[in-house]
């Protein structure tokens, strides 16, 4: 499989391109691109958030803890006084953090169901739906978020896949398959549970006209 610098830097230069094609496009402002290009870079090594290697987990781990404080204070700052802000904040970063992190070490296995298109969906959809609900991001650029993670999570399975094959050797090594797959075979039950999931996500997500606009604005800028 390719190692954790690799995906990081293959997603950021993909959310790179990505958010200069829709900058070019008018369909998001500078500040907004950047955005893109760190949700791509996320989405490219969110599948190894199961992964045995502990630096990995560490900042996965982190970078979530950090999303959890941003939309924390974000969504309760007209509510709490300003030491109980930073008290809550200060529990979500050490919850997501440290509490998360062992017990979803615990319970996964690496290339399980992380690794799967059910999985990137998932993410995807999660994205979209949390910048749209409690962010108030407009309809297309939530869908843009959540693409953007989507399509870090894909270029994850596909360098996983292509280190699969030793071109040398002329041969298929014996992770082949095991990443860019529909779900996980072997685990039917956390399948049908991720897909239950989704399913779940459907009705917070943005108008879906707003997802074909954007769609149809992005394809007229390549033709």
């Amino acid at each position: 499989m390719a190692d954790f610098r690799t995906h990081l830097s293959v997603a950021a230069g993909g959310g790179t391109l990505l958010a200069l094609v829709g900058w070019q496009a008018d369909l998001w402002t500078p500040g907004e691109a950047l955005s893109v290009v760190g949700l791509t870079a996320l989405g490219g090594i969110l599948p190894d958030i199961d992964a045995d290697n502990s630096h990995a987990v560490s900042l996965i781990f982190t970078l979530l803890a950090v999303l959890a404080v941003v939309a924390g204070a974000l969504l309760l700052s007209p509510w709490l006084s300003l030491g109980a802000l930073l008290a809550t904040c200060g529990g979500l970063y050490i919850g997501v953090r440290y509490g998360l992190s062992p017990i979803f070490k615990h319970f996964s296995v690496h290339r399980g169901i992380w690794h799967s298109l059910l999985a990137a969906l998932l993410c995807g959809l999660a994205i979209s739906a949390g910048g749209y609900r409690f962010l108030a991001l407009q309809p297309g650029f939530a869908w843009a978020q959540g693409l953007a993670v989507m399509l870090g999570f894909l270029i994850h399975l596909l360098l996983d896949e292509l280190y699969s094959v030793d071109l040398t050797g002329a041969r298929l090594k014996r992770s082949f398959g095991t990443a860019l797959k529909p779900f996980d075979y072997r685990e039917p039950l956390n399948s049908a549970l991720m897909l239950l999931m989704v399913a779940g996500l459907v009705p917070w997500q943005p108008s879906w006209s707003a997802l074909g606009e954007l769609l149809a604005q992005g394809s007229a800028f390549w033709r």
